[in-house]
């Protein structure tokens, strides 16, 4: 065989060797990928025995065409999609990592249960992918409804099937796609009348026809510096400039409004149609009335399966927060209402001066800055006092865990921001003169006044001249209703109140 020949033939030999090897690479590769988004795949990094027990009592695994859906139908976008492959390749070095590198009982399983979580790692494209038609026969018109509104809003981004679809994949017992009917059922004594207030002290409240008792702490009246200096870090506009100022004494909710509570007024005041708002005037006085109209049942577990008892009463509007201090009003004989901005602070300081009722500095509590970012900040001392973002498990608390502030109040910095009457401007204290007395903020507003920090707050937010406000569209962005509920809101969950009486008359 000549020279020229020999050299083809290793020519060709060598293409064909490449084209074989670059096929076998391929379908190695094809097999690999393949094989990786199967569900043993999955659970070889997700080794939380949970999500697989749950996902098989799901409709997801228990359908009723029979059809099964599998981990990456879910967690990842449509297949064939560039889409897919960036979003695979990202998962997949980041479950890599954590199994490499995290130990499994350090991994807060229930937190990436949560709807936060849950809409980065869930698709809309996908969940259409199979379910082609959202109107299906036999859909309840109120299905109709949410699926229409999420049609019409599903380009801003904001819209995820998962906001009532949750429980669509991993079954959670706790979690309800349907109208709570009715309230739970409260326990313990039946009150048979209010609490006889004869003294400027701590007392009971004991609300007649129910079970629900609610400890009132009596908040001596004074002087304080309202706001901020600009050398407090974290300090905020807002917060500014301080001002000196005279509130009268009062009383105040030792903690949040429970479930139990809240629930007791509820059970008696639920409405099924929607009722008017209440008229409130500009100074926050209301149309006296014999009998007060209660909210319409929320959609599914309001509580999020949290737990009710003596957790704080979440998600009700302002509005609702307010018609709860109408009816205990009308059922005690006493004035109860939400506390002024003013009264707020006041109370949460207890006569402290910094930036917290207990000691140390927001710089060295905060999980923001470079040296905390890295290290962690330091809980050692804050755990005792506030539930935020550093020890709540991404959910609300039984207010026992925390010690009180020197007025003897609980969580008034962390576990549910609180209403206040007030509403918000951000120049607020700039409107306020030294010395003014029981103030109660701008005559008209938009949004209102919100206090304290929550479960997902960071510490440089608890502090105790921290200002927020209510957000009430954005607040209300996904509840398909139409017109929107004026009772519970659908896009925060840390959100609560706490009540305030009047001092009677003679005491």
């Amino acid at each position: 065989m000549s020279e020229k020949k020999k050299n083809k033939k290793l020519i060709f030999l060598g293409a064909l060797a490449i084209v074989v090897a670059g096929f076998s690479l391929i379908i190695a590769f094809n097999w690999a990928w393949d094989k990786s988004s199967l569900n043993d795949s999955c659970m070889s990094c997700h080794y939380h025995t949970d999500a697989d027990i749950n996902w098989k009592q799901s409709v997801h695994y228990n359908s009723q065409s029979g059809t099964k859906t599998d981990c990456a139908a879910c967690h990842l976008p449509p297949r064939g999609t560039m889409d897919y492959t960036k979003a695979k390749l990202s998962a997949g070095v980041k479950d890599v990592w954590s199994y490499l590198t995290k130990d499994k009982e350090d991994i807060n399983w229930d937190a990436k249960g949560e709807l936060e979580y849950a809409r980065k790692i869930v698709y809309n494209e996908s969940c259409e992918a199979c379910h082609v038609n959202i109107y299906p026969e036999g859909i309840s018109d109120e299905g109709v409804t949410a699926h229409l509104y999420y049609d019409d809003n599903k380009a801003s981004g904001d819209q995820h099937c998962i906001n009532c679809h949750l429980d669509a994949g991993h079954y959670n017992p706790n979690y309800k796609h349907a109208a709570l009917t009715e309230a739970p059922k409260g326990s313990g004594v039946v009150y048979e009348a209010a609490a006889e207030v004869t003294s400027f002290e701590n007392y009971v409240e004991t609300v007649p026809g129910t079970s629900a008792a609610i400890s009132m702490i009596a908040i001596p009246g004074g002087e304080f510096e309202m706001g901020s200096p600009e050398s407090e870090p974290f300090h905020e506009a807002d917060e500014a400039p301080q001002r000196r100022v005279e509130v009268s004494r009062f009383f105040m909710g030792e903690m949040e409004v429970t479930w139990d509570q809240f629930w007791a007024f509820y059970g008696e005041t639920m409405s099924e149609g929607r009722t008017p708002p209440m008229v409130i005037y500009a100074n926050n006085s209301r149309e006296d009335v014999d009998a007060v109209s209660g909210p319409t049942p929320p959609f599914g577990f309001p509580d999020q399966g949290w737990g009710m008892g003596d957790r704080p009463a979440i998600t009700m509007t302002h509005y609702s927060a307010e018609t709860f201090c109408q009816w205990l009003s009308l059922k005690t004989g006493k004035k109860y209402r939400l506390p002024t901005e003013a009264e707020w602070e006041y109370a949460a300081r207890g006569g402290t001066t910094g930036a917290y009722f207990f000691e140390g500095k927001p710089k060295k509590y905060s999980n923001e800055g470079f040296w905390n970012g890295l290290f962690g900040a330091d809980t050692a001392y804050i755990n005792s006092y506030a539930i935020y973002v550093n020890n709540s498990q991404s959910r609300t608390q039984e207010p026992s865990l925390v010690q009180a502030n020197p007025f003897g109040l609980k969580n008034m910095l962390g576990n549910v921001m609180e209403y206040c009457s007030d509403w918000y401007a951000e120049d607020a204290y700039s409107q306020l003169s030294d010395g003014a007395k029981d103030p109660k903020g701008p005559e008209f507003g938009t949004e209102h006044v919100v206090r304290g920090g929550n479960y997902t707050s960071d510490a440089a937010e608890l502090r105790c001249a921290a200002r927020s406000h209510t957000q009430h569209d954005e607040w209300l962005r996904t509840d398909p209703q139409n017109p929107k509920s004026i009772w519970w809101y659908s896009d925060i969950k840390g959100i609560g109140f706490r009540v305030v009486c009047e001092v009677p008359e003679g005491i």
